[in-house]
């Protein structure tokens, strides 16, 4: 087969590779503003050929004088859109009879059904050692508040949740269990792999980036599944990557890959960032290999990771910059065939024109019933660790991006190359 390989290559002169969807595909603005919040941490699956959209949080606006970091409204509502993504209608109110409000949860679909799991309520107490002076210095400084306030600041306490709630409609939901075998987790990974639900990873307790002192966060490396979201076996106590939150799960052909993640969002006192960059690989969830331990994507959280022309797509995500409170984010898209060899492509995220216009904590899918093969982004953050300014809070969007071929449908703009605006709007100025 070989030797007939090569006497066809010099018996006739090769054609030219057929162009690539990926190598064609542009962004496009589907709707620059849609009806639900602006929100991160949001979740979005296919249901019934829906887009069916929920949960996630928007930031509030800083309090004053002492903002309060991470400080958000927490939802449990959820919509559906049955025109890609371009008119919605909520289906659920916030607060309803279903799962309490969360976000950095997981949503994913097993056969007619969806699975909602973990995540965390970014529930706010009265920051430790109240009715202390402050000593001055900025988000994250241990010198805490600023000189003279008094020290009755309040600090995320988030609840995080083990929870498994599923629906065929988005309308109806049913409890599969309280207390799943994995424990309380937010930041979690969860894919439908082999007939089963994959949950593994994540982390609890909040960050120190929204603490202003040292984090009590403990990361996960476990895998666990589940055929009905109620009863779990745990594949693995702890699998050879480290332990994270955030990472990115794809599937292609009869493999499950892992793609970088995060154990902290600030860098240590050498500057490095405690992001990561490597992929791994699996067929049963148990055993693992490493495909490479440092891809040629910088390392990030916040991303994902989707399969489209048989080929993953990798975009989106967070970094700061050199003084670990601004913004870096990667304005790259990359794609590979198996996970170890990877090509930057030429387009933008978002069309995006600065990192600033690059999205992390969005909700991402690959659609099965639109009209063509594509990806569609809703809503994600832009917000940085500069809790101070005062319009960081409205850096969280509400649009949705589809990424795909060049098409005029539904009144889309092709190869949009929106701005991603900063506006305050009193419907996003929520009471404290």
């Amino acid at each position: 087969a070989l030797l007939a390989t090569r006497v066809a290559a010099f018996s006739a002169l090769p054609e030219a590779p057929e162009p690539s969807l990926l190598d064609e595909a542009e962004w496009r603005l589907v709707k620059k503003a849609a009806p639900w919040t602006r929100r991160a941490g949001l979740q979005v699956v296919e249901i019934n050929e829906k887009f069916v959209l929920m949960g996630g949080r928007t930031a509030r606006a800083p309090s004053t004088p002492v903002p309060i970091p991470g400080d958000s409204q927490v939802w449990s509502d959820v919509w559906e859109s049955a025109d890609d993504g371009v008119t919605w209608t909520q289906i659920a109110e916030n607060g309803g009879s279903h799962w309490a409000p969360r976000a950095y949860f997981k949503c994913i679909v097993l056969g007619d059904r969806a699975y909602v799991m973990g995540g965390q309520n970014y529930k706010v107490v009265a920051a430790p050692g109240a009715g202390m002076q402050g000593g001055g210095g900025p988000p994250g400084d241990a010198a805490g508040p600023p000189p003279g306030i008094a020290g009755d600041a309040m600090v995320a306490a988030s609840d995080f949740f083990n929870d498994v709630w599923s629906t065929n409609d988005g309308v109806a939901w049913r409890r599969e269990t309280e207390h799943a075998g994995w424990t309380s987790r937010a930041g979690l990974s969860a894919i439908t792999f082999d007939g089963a639900l994959v949950v593994l990873g994540g982390s609890v307790n909040d960050d120190a980036a929204i603490l202003a002192g040292p984090s009590a966060r403990i990361y996960h490396n476990d895998v666990w599944r589940s055929q009905d979201g109620a009863n779990w076996t745990q594949l693995a106590e702890h699998a050879p990557w480290a332990k994270r939150a955030g990472a990115a799960l794809a599937v292609m052909g009869d493999a499950l890959f892992l793609f970088g993640g995060e154990c902290g969002f600030l860098a240590d006192v050498d500057g490095v960032l405690p992001y990561f960059n490597d992929v791994w690989r699996t067929r049963d969830g148990a055993r693992w290999e490493r495909v490479t331990a440092e891809a040629p994507w910088p390392s990030r959280p916040g991303h994902w990771v989707l399969p489209l022309a048989d080929r993953f797509v990798l975009f989106g995500g967070f970094r700061p910059d050199e003084t670990g409170i601004g913004e870096d984010n990667p304005v790259d898209m990359w794609t590979s065939a198996d996970g170890e060899k990877w090509s930057l492509l030429a387009a933008r995220p978002w069309s995006a024109t600065t990192s600033a216009d690059v999205k992390y904590d969005f909700a991402a899918i690959v659609s099965s019933s639109s009209s063509d093969s594509s990806i569609y982004t809703f809503g994600g953050d832009r917000e940085t660790f500069n809790f101070f300014d005062p319009v960081n809070y409205l850096r969280i969007d509400n649009d949705v991006w589809a990424f795909g071929p060049v098409r005029h449908a539904h009144g889309v703009e092709v190869g949009a190359a929106a701005k991603l605006e900063v506006i305050p709007d009193p419907k996003y100025l929520l009471p404290v």
